[in-house]
């Protein structure tokens, strides 16, 4: 079938858009207000940039009324921001800072997270992650009714039996990503698959 995305609401492609691209990654993004109180929320509109210089980004979707999502408005006032990565183990309390809590309320203390002090930035980052990224905004463009922030990582927080050879134990990690609805996946079967060579 072909359905046209201007002959249906947002909320239908919504709907769409979600449960075709997945599994999609979560950004669990702390951020800081005016009055120093830590916002935290989850994304799953998320991936990778570039790695030269390693860049990130996610988008955050405005609230009914137009206005920018606190997480959103707090990263363009002070330009900083943490990015962890979801997984098995802290999915369930990340799940609950998608409360539609208040201003000046923080989430992390709702769900009962620990906020520790970055190294390189003021925004702190989650205890209970065992990947974190601490991010200085590169840029922020507003697209229709998301705001699109781009950060560039200027700190990695790894927890010590994640590396192996420089690289992220990914059964370890054990990292949870986002499908459609109330879904959520876990990694299952792992294969590789070599890139072809071109020969002539």
């Amino acid at each position: 079938m072909h359905i046209r995305a201007d002959a249906q609401t947002a909320h239908d492609n919504y709907k769409l858009l979600i449960g075709s691209i997945l599994p999609r990654p979560i950004a669990f993004v702390t951020t800081v207000n005016e009055e120093g109180v830590v916002n935290a929320a989850p994304f799953s509109f998320f991936n990778i940039v570039g790695d030269e210089p390693p860049m990130v980004m996610f988008s955050c979707i405005r609230k009914g009324n137009g206005e920018p999502k606190h997480t959103a408005r707090n990263i363009i006032r002070s330009g900083e921001f943490v990015v962890h990565v979801v997984d098995e183990d802290n999915i369930a309390a990340i799940n609950h800072t998608s409360i539609n809590a208040p201003d000046g309320i923080s989430e992390l203390e709702l769900a009962g997270l620990t906020a520790v002090p970055s190294e390189q930035i003021k925004v702190p980052r989650v205890q209970e992650c065992k990947v974190a990224m601490e991010c200085r905004l590169v840029q922020s463009i507003e697209l229709g009714s998301s705001d699109l922030l781009i950060g560039e990582v200027v700190g990695f927080h790894i927890a010590d039996e994640l590396i192996h050879g420089g690289r992220i134990d990914v059964k370890k990690l054990k990292p949870v990503s986002r499908l459609a609805g109330s879904s959520y996946a876990l990694i299952g079967e792992i294969f590789d698959l070599e890139r072809p060579l071109y020969e002539e």
